[in-house]
C-alpha cells in the first residue's frame, strides 16, 4: 500500500498515526489484502450462499389474543378524571 493510501485510511477511520505505527499499519493493511485476494482464488461455485455459518432458527411464542382494559379502567386507575379525560395539574 502506498503512503497516501495509509494516510487515507488513517484519517477515515480518525487515527493519529506516528512514523513505526504507519508502517506497521502498511504491513498489517498488505497482510490483510493478501489473504483476501488468496480468498478471491477459491472455487466456491458449490457452495451455497449463507448467511450464518451455523443453522439458526428464530424461536418465537404464538401471539395471545387479549382482551384489553375498556378505557374506563384506565380512567378509574388514575389520580383524578374530569369527563372521561386524565385531570393534571396545571403547569403554565
Amino acid at each position: 500500500m502506498s503512503g497516501f493510501d495509509i494516510d487515507n485510511v488513517a484519517l477515515l477511520a480518525r487515527l493519529r498515526l506516528e512514523g513505526a505505527e504507519r508502517e506497521r499499519l502498511g504491513k498489517d493493511l498488505e497482510t490483510i489484502i493478501r489473504y483476501i485476494d488468496q480468498l478471491d482464488q477459491l472455487d466456491t461455485a458449490r457452495v451455497e450462499p449463507t448467511s450464518h455459518v451455523i443453522p439458526i432458527q428464530n424461536v418465537l411464542r404464538e401471539d395471545e389474543e387479549t382482551r384489553p382494559f375498556a378505557s374506563s379502567d384506565y380512567l378509574n386507575m388514575a389520580p383524578s378524571e374530569k369527563r372521561n379525560h386524565y385531570e393534571v395539574p396545571k403547569i403554565i
